[in-house]
């Protein structure tokens, strides 16, 4: 990528966005979760992906949501069942909050994803990167989501010198976040400037 520095200009952030969402439309890797803006379905696979590389998800996706295809079925499973499909996934904590979540979505927003930022993060083992990632890449929300991988990008492109893994340069990560994000394409180039998945 070249020709949008310094980004300091809105037509230089501009040129960023463009050819960072070129990049991806052309090279992102072909994954059962970017077939679909199923909400449940892409929840699914940032909670998986947390901690553990995408090869060893997808076929644990594919299980997972051929046992539990939606929402109600998980909230209704035992969590027994729930956990046998997870085995040898690893944090175990993962699919219990996903499990406790499945159950508050349906039985306080009646099966629906909430689509309000602030909702959906107090639902358990839902945090800012979580909520971030869903609400963008399944409903096109404007929110940008900041990983490990996203602050190195962010230190490279700002000429940070911050430690990227210190929370107390959290809020300047999020700022410049913010500043770069595309609004009318905020999934694509969320998953953009992940580069991981």
């Amino acid at each position: 990528m070249t020709d949008f520095y310094p980004l300091t200009s809105p037509q230089n952030i501009r040129n960023f966005q463009i050819q960072l969402l070129s990049w991806y439309q052309n090279y992102f890797r072909r994954l059962p979760w970017r077939e679909t803006k199923n909400p449940y379905f892409i929840w699914v696979s940032e909670v998986m992906l947390q901690q553990t590389q995408v090869v060893t998800v997808i076929p644990y996706f594919k299980l997972f949501l051929a046992k539990f295809p939606n929402l109600h079925s998980l909230a209704q499973a035992p969590i027994q069942d729930v956990l046998k499909v997870w085995e040898g996934l690893g944090y175990y904590a993962r699919a219990r909050n996903l499990y406790k979540s499945a159950k508050l979505v349906v039985e306080k927003y009646f099966g629906q994803i909430p689509q309000n930022y602030y909702e959906f993060r107090e639902l358990p083992g839902v945090g800012d990167y979580i909520a971030s990632a869903v609400l963008s890449i399944a409903f096109d929300q404007p929110i940008p989501v900041v990983d490990g991988n996203v602050k190195r990008v962010l230190a490279r492109l700002f000429l940070i010198k911050n430690t990227v893994n210190d929370p107390k340069f959290n809020r300047k990560f999020l700022e410049k976040a913010k500043q770069l994000l595309s609004i009318h394409q905020p999934g694509d180039y969320n998953q953009g400037i992940m580069v991981k998945k």
